[in-house]
């Protein structure tokens, strides 16, 4: 789960990370008055979406008189942000972060993410803080300083210092300081289940002080019922309504972007199937794994979601009967397409306990439905169908 910068500062203001006061509004009049209230003749209006790179999109703007934080806030409320992370089709901005101003040394990043590869946590810093870290990584690799520890691992005062010294701070107070942040960061990122804990920049003031002047988190979905002060914080206008419901429905489902819908039992036989999709030339339009134990209404609930996707040419129906029965996905698949009534073609391969059954169920339907021998002749009349 994704979360607002706003709301990931006000966590790690939680932790003792220093960060910058501001307040968020949905309306450009409300912007001045927020302005007055932290003083000061400059701030900076940044838009509140899911997206980085907000600010070569047009999202963030230096203000230096109460007008132009007027006219920048009535310029970014209601814009759609396009970054590469949001995908052609852009983010609406619905509100925006007002921050007073601050005189800037130098920009730091600091991170922390799980490496999947070694099950380990993984602490990123770098002296080229405000820049995206792969170009960073990939463009002068010997400024990222990494230090990989086990989730089990106590924290040490060790893993501080070695990063400090890493991106080339000498002073021991500022030392001290950027120590602590991490310390601190850590300690988050470990309290709330992150997957992600990322200050991007990380500045060091003229005052020499250090503020984290932006900040990403990102929470493992798995964990949030230990956090629901967490999941509170989930902005229904940032994610998908296809998500949101399948979720509801105990489906899990991920909106891409191709035309063919593909519904299928278990996680593993689903990207499968999305892998011979690609391979033969077509576009999973989504990821859905009805689950194991999946129910008559469940399928019927997947393929509502996927019909309400108005991308899809073709539906990919793939079955493999161990827990789940053939003869039940039948019966979802016919009563879900007897009441919404698709005008695409729909491709159903069965194969596993009650295969026999399932197929005389789609058989005596009298349905329009192409059945498949197997996954490679269900993908190709899926690609097929969908053009």
């Amino acid at each position: 789960m994704n979360i607002h910068e706003y709301q990931a500062k006000n966590l790690l203001a939680q932790f003792n990370i220093p960060i910058l006061s501001g307040e968020i509004t949905e309306t450009p009049t409300n912007a001045i008055d927020i302005a007055k209230k932290l003083g000061g003749d400059k701030w900076v209006i940044k838009s509140q979406v899911h997206a980085g790179g907000r600010g070569k999109a047009g999202g963030i703007k230096l203000a230096k008189t109460l007008d132009e934080v007027r006219e920048h806030a009535q310029s970014i409320i209601g814009m759609k942000i396009v970054t590469a992370q949001t995908g052609a089709q852009g983010k609406l901005v619905r509100k925006v972060l007002i921050e007073k101003a601050v005189d800037i040394s130098h920009e730091y990043y600091l991170g922390i993410v799980l490496n999947r590869s070694l099950g380990k946590i993984t602490i990123i810093a770098s002296s080229e803080g405000g820049m995206d870290i792969e170009s960073v990584a990939h463009n002068t690799p010997e400024k990222i300083i990494q230090v990989t520890l086990s989730p089990s691992y106590e924290y040490s005062s060790f893993i501080g210092k070695k990063l400090s010294y890493g991106v080339g701070l000498k002073d021991e107070d500022q030392v001290k300081k950027f120590s602590a942040i991490i310390e601190n960061l850590y300690k988050l990122y470990c309290a709330k289940d992150c997957s992600i804990a990322e200050i991007n920049p990380l500045v060091l003031t003229k005052n020499n002080d250090f503020l984290a002047l932006d900040a990403k988190l990102n929470f493992d979905d798995n964990a949030l019922i230990l956090h629901p002060d967490v999941a509170t914080l989930l902005d229904p206008f940032e994610e998908s309504s296809k998500e949101l419901e399948a979720n509801k429905s105990g489906l899990s489902y991920i909106e891409l972007d191709g035309n063919i819908g593909c519904l299928v039992n278990g996680a593993g036989l689903a990207m499968a199937t999305m892998d011979i999709i690609k391979l033969h030339n077509g576009s999973p339009a989504n990821f859905l794994d009805v689950g194991g134990s999946a129910t008559t209404e469940m399928v019927k609930k997947g393929c509502s979601i996927i019909l309400s996707d108005s991308k899809v040419r073709a539906i990919l129906i793939n079955i493999f009967g161990g827990i789940m029965r053939c003869d039940v996905v039948a019966e979802g698949v016919v009563a879900a397409l007897r009441e919404l009534s698709p005008s695409i073609p729909v491709i159903v391969r069965l194969e596993g306990t009650n295969m026999s059954l399932g197929k005389k169920i789609l058989n005596d339907s009298g349905l329009k439905i192409i059945t498949a021998n197997d996954l490679e002749d269900a993908a190709i009349k899926a690609v097929t169908a969908a053009k």
